[in-house]
């Protein structure tokens, strides 16, 4: 009986000790499936997602965030600035591994990447000058509106079909170049992400003193923003999004958040 009972103690630890070996086996392909270096590709003038300061360096909610991910992950990030027309493109090619720049959720986007988990809501706002007399979409109609080429804006402007009534869709490769054209009168408004438009609107009538822009309570509607991978890669993108929300439930999103945006 002794000995019976000295052999089953026996086979149970070598079960323990296989069982543990196959416990570490697996966290260890868990952590050697994700990258040691991540490049995040984004539009540098898109304030206050990711943009250049006065310094240079690139800044905004979706670095912060993206850091923090990162340093939780214990992954290496750099930022590098891309063409916003060619982003898929950029990301497909391996330039660069992630688009995390407030990049909006479309079906055709979720089709063609490995897409994370809304992390922020949006609206495709229209902003006009202050003293401008349009007050709804439908003033719109007959009047030069500014846009940013290959952006949500665009998409859902020329989904819905309202920009056949206008008499011009202007598209820009930058924001900043249609808030130009908006101050200089060469366009009457912009569809543009509501958060951008009011770090713009903070930005500028802090600066200035003055009243400049109208943000119009009608809108082209609620969206949402994700992080983009090239699809397959769907083990990044899973633990980005089980970081995010280790960090809403921290309270770590919400502090980062409240570093770039006042409402």
């Amino acid at each position: 009986m002794k000995k019976v009972f000295i052999l089953m103690m026996l086979a149970f630890s070598v079960l323990m000790c296989s069982i543990q070996k196959e416990d570490k086996k697996n966290v260890g392909e868990e952590t050697s499936a994700l990258p040691s270096k991540i490049v995040i590709g984004l539009d540098d003038t898109f304030a206050p997602m990711g943009f250049k300061n006065e310094k240079g360096e690139i800044v905004g909610f979706d670095i912060d965030l993206a850091k923090e991910v990162a340093k939780r992950l214990n992954i290496e990030v750099e930022f590098k600035s891309i063409n916003w027309d060619s982003k898929i493109l950029d990301l497909n090619s391996g330039s660069i591994d992630l688009i995390w720049n407030g990049l909006t959720i479309t079906p055709e986007r979720t089709e063609e990447t490995a897409m994370s988990k809304p992390y922020m809501s949006n609206n495709q706002s229209i902003v006009v000058r202050a003293n401008s007399n349009i007050k709804t979409k439908s003033d719109l109609n007959g009047k030069i509106v500014g846009v940013q080429n290959q952006s949500s804006g665009e998409e859902t402007v020329v989904k819905s079909g309202a920009n056949k009534d206008f008499k011009e869709f202007k598209g820009y490769a930058q924001y900043d170049q249609a808030f130009m054209d908006l101050d200089s009168g060469r366009i009457e408004a912009i569809v543009v992400d509501e958060m951008f438009a009011k770090y713009i609107k903070n930005t500028k009538e802090d600066q200035s003193g003055k009243l400049l822009y109208t943000i119009l309570e009608d809108n082209f509607g609620l969206e949402y923003f994700g992080i983009a991978a090239k699809k397959g890669n769907r083990k990044l993108i899973d633990a980005i999004d089980k970081t995010i929300e280790e960090m809403k439930s921290d309270g770590t999103y919400k502090e980062i958040f409240s570093r770039w945006f006042k409402d």
